[in-house]
């Protein structure tokens, strides 16, 4: 799972797993499902995102699509 979010647009992505969406299902206003081709989910994505007033405690990655490993190791040596 990879989380990133982005500040210009405030959106968060939860990846859940890889894939190239197909669909898109609108669970509340401003929270995307992205599906794949066979309807599995591939990512949540949340608009106005700074509104939850968790958003400062979320670790988030700075690259979508960057390995979990990669991710851990970045983080440990800052």
């Amino acid at each position: 799972m990879r989380i990133t979010y982005s500040k210009e647009s405030d959106i968060l992505l939860i990846g859940l797993r890889e894939g190239k969406p197909a669909d898109s299902i609108d669970l509340k206003e401003g929270v995307i499902l992205h599906l794949d081709n066979k309807g599995l989910p591939l990512e949540i994505e949340i608009l106005d995102a700074a509104k939850l007033s968790m958003i400062d405690e979320i670790s988030v990655s700075p690259a979508f699509g960057k390995k979990q490993e990669e991710l851990t190791a970045a983080l440990t040596h800052e």
